[in-house]
């Protein structure tokens, strides 16, 4: 490493465990043996309770799987697996729910945990893959709901389901998925992916819901590249190169940074676009110098804006600006927004290491 060149593993680290010292508890506070993220801090509230998001708690462990890669550890080993228990615990002992998009990300996240999920692996997705399965209908053309009994399908459902699948040796289905996607939710004119679609009675399509979020790019660009890997049809590489250059024209700053969404699920839009934005500058040669301008980028901006509170870096809600002191009301109060900033800071390092 260059004498002049910072150490984004360090960053990465630093950022760990800020975050962990301020959202990983035990469940309602007082539970031996689990694990739990709150959701907002500074908060009294016990962890686990009131509010719960599901969807982010499987980020969580998404980023301390990142950290056990980077610097592993038998206690972070033992606390992930604390955290998928404590997970289907305060989920009333199911691994799903109504939201197929939740399930996805927890069945990602308990994907690559692997052994460190321990008892928890097998039952964990055989559950999720089964109920993803069942969200798949012939309605639009094809697609997964977005939640039970519902109208409407998206990106946030079937990318993460798309990536789940692919890595799980459903090659077929994942790419079913994925054409879908990018028939039906990628703008012609702009390359960018659409939200989602809702549905008449009949199974047409009645509406376009046309908004750009970064995470609906993100899980498209995710699908996209595990079947590239797997399948080796040229349109999964062609489709992956296409929507990173619509994110770097289209979406990005002009200095490459990504655009924020404020707290709340908001939060953690930007951070799943890194993670898919660090997998395809690794995986694959024609995108190693267009995604990793992207996060690194980002990374640098995310770091530079972060405010240094009580001994630990708190990030923004949007890298572009500097972070507020987390408060009520504050997005940088929010879990989400706080996992975004560790996930583009191990990007960042993930990219550092593989040089």
């Amino acid at each position: 490493m260059a004498a002049a060149e910072v150490d984004w593993s360090e960053r990465a680290g630093i950022a760990e465990r800020a975050i962990v010292h301020r959202h990983l508890r035990r469940f309602g506070g007082v539970l031996p043996g689990t694990r739990i993220g709150r959701v907002r801090w500074p908060r009294r509230a016990p962890a686990g309770l009131w509010p719960w998001h599901y969807w982010w708690q499987a980020h969580l462990l998404d980023c301390m799987i990142d950290a056990q890669l980077r610097d592993p550890s038998p206690q972070r080993a033992t606390a992930i697996s604390a955290t998928v228990r404590s997970v289907r615990m305060r989920n009333l002992g199911s691994w799903v729910n109504r939201y197929y998009d939740d399930i996805a990300w927890l069945g990602l996240a308990v994907q690559r945990a692997g052994s460190m999920a321990r008892g928890s692996h097998a039952s964990a997705l055989t559950a999720i893959t089964a109920r993803l399965h069942d969200g798949w209908t012939e309605d639009s053309g094809g697609g997964i709901w977005w939640r039970r009994d519902d109208d409407f399908k998206n990106a946030p459902a079937n990318g993460p389901a798309a990536i789940l699948l692919a890595r799980d040796g459903q090659v077929d289905f994942a790419g079913s998925i994925v054409d879908w996607m990018a028939e039906t939710l990628v703008d012609p004119d702009t390359g960018l992916v659409r939200d989602g679609v809702r549905l008449a009675p009949d199974g047409s399509i009645r509406e376009t819901v046309g908004m750009i979020y970064t995470y609906c790019q993100g899980v498209y660009l995710g699908g996209c590249i595990e079947l590239a890997a797997r399948d080796g049809h040229p349109r999964w590489t062609d489709r992956a190169i296409a929507v990173v250059d619509a994110i770097t024209h289209r979406l990005a700053r002009a200095d490459g940074v990504l655009p924020g969404c404020g707290g709340g699920d908001g939060g953690l839009f930007a951070g799943i676009l890194v993670r898919y934005l660090a997998e395809a500058a690794l995986r694959r040669p024609e995108l190693e110098d267009a995604a990793s301008r992207l996060v690194m980028a980002s990374a640098r901006a995310a770091w530079n804006g972060r405010a240094e509170v009580a001994g630990g870096p708190v990030f923004s809600q949007d890298w572009g600006v500097p972070a507020a002191e987390p408060r009520r009301g504050r997005p940088e109060a929010d879990l989400s927004v706080q996992l975004s900033g560790w996930m583009v800071i191990e990007a960042a390092a993930r990219l550092q290491r593989a040089r």
